[in-house]
């Protein structure tokens, strides 16, 4: 381990200690003590490290420029006038299935540094590891998010279904988001390096990403690949999140797009949580 690594373990296991025994050993409030302290934690990191935070912001605003400028001319999807409004929905979930990949790294750098033992023999709740790492993930989303809108509406991005199906679609984005970082946070408890994190994140968002209704519409995919992608989780979140903002009929497209979150987190979570009790088990 690192020094920078040993000072930060030290650090976090005093603030989680001091976190844990200020209150009840059980119960809600001890639970969302220790949860607060491990989200912190998580989001100095990210403010620490230069590079977390150029990936975190420079990289969407750069998908968000690159794909309105070199697929905006070429794409012409039905119905719509500018491609921005057609691919800022997709635009949003590929920057926080990129940025979750990072969630599966963060947890096995955790695991491989120690750090996860740390937390496991302090006088706190298991859960909150995992709970505040996607916390965390959340709030930079969340972020994340704000920038992209902020600089696609600077280039003509507008909502055109009004303020309660923008924020519905903000809403359903930073689901997405949370389901995400339930999936890495899995995968980085499977493999344990980090680097075997990070390319196993890429492996799995970019298929997911680029055989979906992300950037064209599935009609122009070949028919073996339109069949995949009609079921696609990413086609059916883009769709109900571009309903959403262009208007129209929503209310199919969110069903559809809230089952298929919902349906993701149960299996994310529970699997999450039980490979976590079963690599930290004594």
């Amino acid at each position: 381990m690192t020094e920078a690594a040993m000072t930060e373990a030290v650090v976090t296991e005093a603030v989680v200690t001091e976190a844990v025994v200020v209150g009840p050993m059980r119960g809600a409030g001890w639970l969302a003590a220790n949860v607060a302290t491990v989200t912190g934690r998580n989001l100095r990191r990210l403010v620490r490290v230069p590079t977390l935070i150029a990936f975190a912001t420079v990289q969407p605003v750069l998908f968000v420029l690159l794909f309105t400028y070199a697929w905006g001319g070429a794409v012409h999807p039905p119905g719509v006038t500018r491609y921005i409004d057609y691919a800022l929905p997709g635009i949003w979930v590929l920057s926080l299935a990129f940025g979750a990949s990072q969630t599966g790294v963060a947890v096995a750098e955790d695991l491989a540094t120690g750090m996860i033992d740390r937390f496991r023999v302090l006088p706190m709740a298991r859960s909150a590891v995992l709970i505040g790492r996607t916390v965390a993930d959340a709030a930079r989303n969340l972020f994340v998010l704000a920038l992209m809108t902020g600089v696609a509406t600077a280039i003509g991005f507008r909502f055109h279904a009004g303020p309660a199906a923008a924020l519905a679609a903000l809403g359903l984005a930073l689901g997405v988001g949370v389901a995400f970082s339930w999936i890495f946070a899995l995968l980085g408890l499977l493999v344990h390096d980090p680097e075997s994190a990070g390319v196993g994140g890429l492996l799995v968002a970019v298929p997911l990403v680029f055989t979906s209704s992300t950037f064209v519409p599935i009609a122009t995919f070949p028919g073996w690949l339109r069949a995949f992608a009609s079921v696609n989780p990413i086609t059916l979140t883009v769709d109900a999140l571009r309903a959403l903002c262009l208007g129209g009929p929503t209310a199919a497209h969110a069903g559809q797009a809230l089952a298929c979150v919902g349906g993701l987190l149960a299996v994310a979570v529970t699997a999450a949580v039980r490979r976590y009790r079963h690599t930290t088990a004594a």
